[in-house]
């Protein structure tokens, strides 16, 4: 009788096993499934959302930038609300500053440079001058490849008639301001009431949306991250502000000193092509050594300007702006470059103004909520969210683990 039921025991035992292991594995392959169709979506989603947002550029454009100069000014904005301003009154105060800060640096640019884009026709031939040397250097080599094209060249059709193409131009950059004005200020005025009222109920939303989780611990990482959003964003685009109004303040003083026309517009042209990574620099360089041309006799006086500008630039990008970005803030050069490539293909100009402010945002919600392990799916468990760091007991485990005890042969007496 003993036997016997130690018999049944013992299947009913490895049929409770049998279950438990088929049940283990009807959810692995659940969990895998979901993980794998989660997986499809989003690269769905990655490959359509750029086309989607190219598109749409009209509507999300000024959305995305709006969003980003609000959050900015979110830190303004607390700072009227601890004095007792009204959460409305703070935040068109706070649209105001920044409408105010614009208008000033649009005006430094726009007015002298229309009279620049005029001056260009009548500057052609002094600019053709300056140039001369740089003609001279390759004279040689030009007429090595015309002699060269000329006797491999096939003689093409003797009757072909040639007519001139005449392009016309803009008489002035205001002519080209004022055709596209209606477009732009709707633009703007769209931006800035997307501003305002983002300012104006920032903190009962942020309130909401703390007290909504289901737990503590969820409304304590919620207001967290949010936390960490706005300060990572408002300290970059804060000090970096501040840098390249310190950049162009310097570059227009020395080209002021070297007699330069319009130096506070060059340094407007500096500080705002330098928020703009790796590309910005040289393009203002090349508006300096332009510009140089057509004021000064020779290519060795137009090229003081832009080396001036360098010289400033490699101090401040080497020196100034990680001694005071680097210990806050650490983004790979590679992200950076993928990000300005992305939203520049995307939005154009204004995207890579917005890119790297944007890389900052999204690092700081996904160092957060988690990364997708596409190496841990594909080649691990199936797990789709990869957590940040490693668990913290399993690093105190190791750490704890004695190491390896190896014998070693006594000395013998």
């Amino acid at each position: 009788m003993d036997a016997r039921t130690r018999k049944h025991g013992q299947a009913d035992d490895d049929t409770a096993d049998e279950a438990r292991m088929l049940a283990e594995g009807i959810t692995a392959k659940r969990d895998r499934l979901l993980a794998s169709l989660t997986l499809i979506a989003g690269i769905g989603l990655l490959i359509g959302l750029p086309f989607a947002l190219r598109t749409g550029a009209e509507f999300f454009m000024p959305v995305t930038a709006a969003l980003v100069v609000a959050i900015a000014l979110v830190p303004l904005l607390e700072w009227f609300e601890r004095r007792g301003i009204p959460s409305k009154l703070a935040a068109g105060l706070c649209v105001l500053i920044f409408l105010a800060v614009a208008l000033f640096a649009i005006g430094s640019i726009v007015v002298p440079a229309s009279d620049w884009v005029a001056q260009v026709p009548t500057k052609i031939t002094k600019v053709r001058q300056a140039l001369e040397p740089v003609f001279d250097l390759y004279k040689n080599l030009d007429r090595f490849i015309d002699r060269t094209v000329s006797q491999i060249e096939v003689a093409g059709a003797q009757g072909t008639q040639t007519r001139a193409v005449r392009i016309e131009t803009p008489n002035s950059m205001l002519g080209l301001l004022t055709s596209s004005a209606p477009h732009l200020l709707i633009q703007l005025f769209f931006s800035l009431l997307v501003i305002f009222f983002f300012l104006a109920g920032w903190t009962a939303m942020r309130k909401k949306t703390i007290v909504s989780r289901g737990s503590f611990e969820g409304a304590l990482t919620t207001a967290r991250v949010i936390q960490q959003v706005v300060d990572a964003t408002s300290t970059y685009l804060g000090t970096i502000t501040l840098i390249n109004i310190g950049l162009g303040g310097l570059t227009a003083l020395v080209l002021w000193w070297l007699g330069m026309p319009s130096p506070v517009m060059w340094g407007g042209i500096v500080a705002v092509a330098n928020y703009i990574p790796y590309l910005g620099p040289i393009v203002a360089a090349l508006l300096l050594f332009v510009g140089g041309l057509m004021i000064y006799p020779d290519i060795w006086g137009a090229m003081l300007p832009p080396a001036a500008f360098i010289s400033f630039h490699l101090i401040e990008a080497n020196l100034f702006t990680p001694m005071v970005v680097g210990h806050r803030l650490t983004i790979s050069p590679l992200s950076i470059l993928i990000s300005l490539s992305f939203w520049a293909w995307v939005w154009g100009t204004t995207g890579a103004l917005l890119a790297v402010p944007l890389l900052i945002i999204m690092k700081t919600i996904f160092s957060a909520a988690g990364t997708p392990d596409i190496a841990g799916f594909l080649f691990e468990h199936g797990t789709l969210t990869h957590i940040g760091d490693p668990d913290e007991e399993e690093v105190d485990d190791r750490q704890e683990m004695p190491p390896a005890m190896v014998d070693t042969p006594k000395a013998s007496s």
